[in-house]
């Protein structure tokens, strides 16, 4: 009995100066990824060494999950600078201390959000973002401070002509633009700079087939609201309307949120659906539900009312589902853009009406092309009462 305890307490103390320090949960892991690492090896077991009492989790997690191109490539230098910073800011910030060591590692703590090029932003953008948030007393300001500024700050805007859709931060500083996912990129690290919990989320096609789009969440008051680059309040966005059709059963028409940790699912890249070392959650229910939720209270309210889009083949034929046309249209209220989405076509049930809830006495537009390939801004008052639009190509 006595030789057993013996051999148990030297196998404990053997597995604690294997890695001093590391909780336990991360020994298999580290030595896992160790062994893919190759002859990089040395640089990840220098930055797990060098790593403070404070620090040797967050190293050690990082290592065991991070995906195998990073493994091999790391440098231990620069994945210490990262933690180093992460912890910083978390210690910093009141709001941030109290974000959950599980939501901390995965969702702040990480040095890339996608597949985007690995890039050492931490340093700039907590200098960068830190004054904005200095005097936040909760979370919520201190979202809002990062959100409300970033595009100032960093001066970066919406371009289809940027040279790549997952760019990292330098890359879309340098020329000035990004796409949807690049943008998203840009706000997630910046909150994560200064502690705050972000994600990226998107979906690989919306329902009716009109593309991708990815945007960011954030974690507060327990549970991930939406947000994007150009903030409006949070859970609140143009997109929404279409979130509330995703489908949580297809791949790609399903909503998905990023994580570092994996997760058994990938997010769909569509720049190279070969990428599946990216994890993913399924979060679809949860925007389904929002939409929902917004669309009652909308309706309840007593100002607002419901559009009703519909468009055909010219101004004669507007009577047949024959004569119906699937186009691809958005609608703007003003500057901002409050819905998107495409009208039904032929085959679809002429009960199958593309809606939107907007304001009442308002003055909206709704664009579009034309069969010429001119964009169409076509104006619609709304009043009191719910409105049919009828479009012609």
């Amino acid at each position: 009995m006595r030789s057993t305890f013996i051999l148990l307490l030297c196998c404990m103390c053997f597995a604690c100066a294997k890695y001093p320090g590391v909780p336990e949960k991360y020994h298999a892991l580290l030595d896992k990824a160790l062994e893919k690492s190759g002859t990089n090896q040395p640089e990840l077991a220098k930055a797990l060494e060098s790593a403070t009492p404070e620090m040797k989790e967050g190293v050690a997690f990082l290592i065991s999950y991070m995906p195998d191109r990073d493994l091999k490539s790391m440098k231990g230098d620069d994945l210490l600078s990262n933690v180093k910073l992460a912890y910083e800011a978390r210690n910093r910030f009141a709001w941030a201390k109290s974000v959950p060591d599980s939501i901390f590692l995965n969702d702040v703590l990480p040095y890339a959000s996608l597949n985007e090029e690995r890039d050492q932003w931490r340093a700039d953008f907590y200098k960068r973002f830190a004054p904005y948030v200095e005097n936040c007393k909760t979370l919520e300001e201190a979202i809002k401070a990062v959100n409300k500024n970033i595009r100032d700050e960093v001066k970066v805007d919406y371009n289809t002509a940027r040279e790549k859709p997952d760019q990292n931060p330098s890359e879309s500083i340098r020329q000035g633009m990004a796409s949807c996912s690049g943008l998203s990129i840009l706000l997630t690290d910046a909150l994560r700079s200064v502690g705050i919990p972000s994600r990226i989320a998107g979906t690989a096609n919306w329902h009716d087939n009109r593309g991708n789009h990815n945007w960011c969440e954030v974690w507060l008051n327990g549970r991930w609201c939406f947000t994007e680059y150009y903030p409006n309040e949070l859970d609140r966005s143009w997109f929404l309307a279409d979130a509330g059709k995703a489908d949580p059963n297809d791949r790609m028409h399903a909503i998905w949120a990023s994580s570092f940790k994996p997760t058994g699912e990938s997010f769909p890249l569509v720049w190279d659906y070969n990428i599946d070392y990216v994890p993913a959650i399924n979060v679809t229910q949860r925007y389904l539900d929002i939409y929902n939720q917004v669309n009652q209270s909308k309706l309840q309210d007593g100002n607002h009312v419901v559009m009703k889009v519909m468009m055909f083949k010219d101004k004669r034929n507007t009577r047949k589902s024959d004569d119906r046309v699937a186009a691809n249209v958005d609608i703007f209220c003003g500057k901002d853009q409050i819905g998107g989405g495409r009208t039904s076509g032929p085959t679809q049930d002429m009960n199958d009406v593309l809606e939107f809830v907007v304001e009442k006495n308002k003055v909206y537009t709704i664009n579009y092309f034309n069969k010429e390939g001119k964009w169409v801004g076509e104006e619609v008052k709304v009043k009191e009462k719910p409105v049919e639009v009828k479009l012609h190509l």
